[in-house]
């Protein structure tokens, strides 16, 4: 039986996460569902080529971001790669079942040769719940239960659980095992202090997901996260970053390429959630310096994100590149940059970590 302690990093890493965004064609007009998918395991094998050290792809299960099987995505990806780390960014492990999911990230394991990992989640729209029968007046025990049942299940050995969400276990092994250890698993919190503790009882690491607004409110979350950690007597545990960006040669052409879609993507969602959306002037306060999004050239993305992982604490950094409507083009040259000019700058301004 591996021991539940994963091997994560020691070093500052760089990545990127994806939702499956739909592009447009030249006219404009959403690809179709199929090629959206194939274009996207276009992007996580170039950025194996550019150098970057891992690329997610989160769950969702909308028109836009039709990203409902992420870890088969991912082992494609995986099929034409050797070097980069693959994940999921987030999985909504509220509204599936814990055993297959370890079943499937560790068959991903085995397929990539180790490179493996996991962000579980509650996620932050709900569209899976009633599409697989569960209510959503259940948020918290479903999540509360099932990250519980996991934390038993990267242990790799005998399982033993009962709660009131699914089947018991009793004494029973799960498999398929994985080689060279746990999978090295995190939680994405976006900014529940109970969020930040329970991810430390658990003895997962922490994924700060920053959507809006300025970054270094959420410090206290790093903090809160470490003294965690040692009250419940966890080892170290690393905390990572993840927000939303876009890569182009100049600030302007990115801030053109990106913001329009991000702007018509939050109407949309807000619309459905019921929140005002931030305005343009909004946005242009996040894209500034200490803001959420990291939008620019090469060399104004690596100045942020040397900023933001000082300013949390942080060693990984995730960013969320792609909104639905770019052009695949766009998207693939903010991949590219991103791997060959970002993340070399970020490290060299770090000290070569």
């Amino acid at each position: 039986m591996h021991s539940p302690v994963p091997p994560f990093p020691e070093s500052v890493t760089l990545g990127l996460d994806t939702f499956g965004d739909v592009p447009h064609d030249e006219r404009g007009e959403p690809l179709s569902h199929g090629a959206a998918i194939r274009g996207l395991v276009e992007e996580g094998v170039l950025a194996d080529g550019a150098g970057v050290d891992h690329f997610g792809v989160g769950e969702h299960h909308t028109d836009w971001m039709p990203l409902s099987a992420a870890d088969v995505v991912l082992a494609s990806i995986a099929s034409r790669t050797s070097r980069i780390r693959l994940g999921s960014a987030v999985t909504v492990i509220s509204s599936d079942d814990p055993v297959r999911v370890f079943q499937r990230y560790a068959t991903l394991d085995a397929v990539s040769g180790g490179r493996a990992e996991m962000i579980l989640g509650r996620g932050s729209s709900t569209e899976s719940f009633p599409l697989f029968g569960y209510e959503l007046s259940d948020y918290e025990t479903l999540f509360e239960e099932k990250i519980g049942l996991f934390a038993e299940l990267l242990k790799e050995g005998p399982v033993t659980w009962s709660g009131s969400t699914r089947a018991p276990l009793n004494g029973l092994s799960v498999y398929p095992h994985t080689e060279s250890g746990p999978i090295p698993t995190w939680v994405g919190v976006g900014g529940s202090p109970q969020s930040v503790v329970r991810t430390a009882r658990y003895g997962f690491a922490l994924m700060l997901a920053v959507i809006g607004g300025d970054v270094a409110r959420f410090a206290p979350f790093s903090q809160l996260y470490r003294r965690a950690l040692a009250e419940f007597g966890q080892p170290a545990r690393p905390v990572g970053v993840h927000v939303p960006g876009h890569v182009a040669a100049t600030d302007e052409q990115a801030q053109e390429e990106f913001l329009p879609h991000l702007e018509r993507t939050m109407r949309m969602v807000s619309a459905e959630r019921g929140f005002r959306p931030p305005t343009r002037a909004d946005l242009m306060r996040d894209v500034a310096p200490g803001g959420a999004l990291h939008v620019g050239s090469p060399e104004t993305v690596a100045r942020k994100i040397a900023g933001t992982l000082g300013a949390l604490g942080a060693t990984r950094f995730d960013l969320k590149y792609g909104m639905p409507g770019m052009a695949h083009g766009q998207v693939l040259s903010c991949v590219e940059l991103f791997g060959t000019r970002v993340a070399p700058l970020v490290r060299d301004m770090l000290g070569g970590s």
